[in-house]
């Protein structure tokens, strides 16, 4: 399986779905109701959270990182919270990208942390109060957690991928769903469409009837230099393999070989050297994502990382004043709550 979320979940319902309706039917009613009663912390800076309605990839990371350069163009100090996927620490730990390993902060918090302090920690108020306290950031960026309610968010961006969108349209574990729509669309803020397709339209006109501001944006490279005309073998770890296939073709690469993996995916010795090995005997050139790249960086011999390259992205927003608004009404809602209490 090329993703931790099952096919099926992206698919018409079929039979799995409707057999599993009753478990979806609890999930839900317990989702929705942690969302609706759960308490809040409020810290004191104010809070943006970066989320998505689904499980699997969005395109949330990149998004968190335009919006925390936009940030530093407003003068602020950006921070960002983070879970950390297959994190190891019991206290919050400030991200060290020269030094850490994915596999004790998580693969995103590394990328992040090139672009500002990150705190790993499932208790996100602890984690804000570590970067306030001792790296002074006053503008917090949660990239996830949108779901778990355990932090006051002053403004929820919510990222649908529009080749995706939300899959069957079933709750865990039927489909990709968090929580119900409604239940979720109560506490967005904005919903940020990325990329191109149509699978998000029907949730995006669901936002935009409940009045909520619909942005649009999508993933390019950063550098498309050295790729025209070169045969890879690609691999990705990643939500949405194929997305990260097609983004190597659009940058002028040829994929001849691509091999996905499971998001998150920590690759053995033995699958490393068969990828070295099978693309060394078709001469192809191994290419791969940022984030299982930050994976391999404590992971891959030197000699497999000197032959990686590494296909960064970056986040273009569909209008360029977007991120300036988003940032701006963060910072509004954060001024409102302070006058409140």
């Amino acid at each position: 399986m090329a993703s931790e979320a099952p096919p099926f979940w992206w698919e018409e319902p079929d039979w799995k779905v409707l057999a599993l309706s009753p478990l979806s039917a609890v999930y839900a009613l317990v989702a929705g109701r942690v969302m609706r009663r759960a308490k809040r912390e409020k810290i004191e800076a104010p809070v943006l959270c970066v989320g998505n309605f689904t499980v699997g990839g969005t395109g949330k990371t990149p998004v968190a990182i335009a919006l925390a350069q936009q940030a530093k163009r407003m003068q602020l100090r950006p921070g960002f919270l983070s879970r950390g996927h297959g994190g190891s620490f019991a206290e919050p730990h400030v991200v060290d990208a020269d030094h850490d390993a994915a596999k004790h902060v998580g693969d995103e918090p590394l990328l992040l942390a090139e672009h500002a302090p990150v705190a790993v920690t499932p208790n996100r108020a602890a984690g804000a109060r570590l970067l306030m306290a001792k790296h002074g950031c006053d503008f917090l960026i949660m990239d996830d957690g949108f779901q778990s309610a355990r932090i006051h968010i002053d403004y929820a961006l919510i990222v649908v991928d529009a080749r995706y969108g939300i899959g069957n349209g079933r709750v865990i574990p039927g489909g990709p769903l968090r929580a119900k729509i409604v239940d979720q669309l109560v506490f967005t803020s904005g919903l940020l469409k990325m990329g191109e397709g149509t699978a998000a339209d029907a949730v995006v006109r669901q936002a935009a009837r409940a009045g909520r501001p619909i942005f649009e944006a999508r993933a390019e490279p950063i550098s498309k230099a050295g790729l025209a005309g070169k045969r890879f073998l690609a691999f990705a770890g990643i939500g949405h393999p194929d997305k990260f296939f097609d983004t190597v073709r659009e940058a002028g690469g040829e994929v001849v070989l691509a091999k996905p993996f499971p998001d998150h995916h920590f690759y053995a010795e033995d699958e490393l050297a068969e990828l070295a090995a099978v693309a060394r005997a078709e001469g192809l050139g191994l290419i791969t994502t940022a984030k299982d790249a930050a994976r391999l960086r404590h992971g891959a011999s030197q000699d497999f990382l000197n032959r990686l390259e590494v296909l960064e992205i970056d986040t273009v927003f569909e209008l360029d004043h977007a991120p300036e608004r988003i940032i701006e009404e963060t910072l509004d809602a954060w001024r409102q709550r302070k006058l409140r209490s």
